[in-house]
């Protein structure tokens, strides 16, 4: 934020781009979590630009997919339905169904988990 110029009176005033700050620390702080459990984190974007801001991928096999907002009722439901078009898209043949999905939030006091089984976590609730 330093090298562009930017403070805090900034962000609020362009959520775009604080989105974008935000959803860069999330992913280095994915990265250290899943590094921990010998994890990966990865990026997921097709041919029909459906993408997936975070795909955590674990040595056994298993996967979550996690779509990361700053927040707000709108977002949070648009990120649940680009999850479960996701979801709904791969080939169970192939490989299995993810092990979660999560919307990455900014703030809220608690996790919770939808009516639709996804998960809403804070970033503050993770934890190595």
């Amino acid at each position: 934020m330093a090298s562009l110029g930017l403070g805090p009176n900034d962000l609020i005033n362009d959520l775009h781009t604080f989105g974008l700050i935000f959803e860069s620390l999330c992913i280095r702080d994915l990265r250290v979590y899943a590094d921990s459990i010998n994890g990966s984190v990865y990026h997921y974007k097709d041919a029909s630009n459906l993408e997936c801001d975070a795909v955590i991928y674990l040595r056994n096999g298993s996967y979550g997919l996690v779509e990361i907002k700053l927040g707000g009722d709108n977002l949070i439901n648009e990120a649940a339905n680009n999850l479960i078009k996701l979801k709904n898209k791969i080939d169970t043949d192939k490989m299995n169904n993810p092990a979660f999905l999560v919307i990455l939030v900014a703030s809220g006091k608690y996790a919770y988990k939808r009516e639709d089984n996804i998960l809403v976590v804070p970033i503050t609730c993770l934890k190595p």
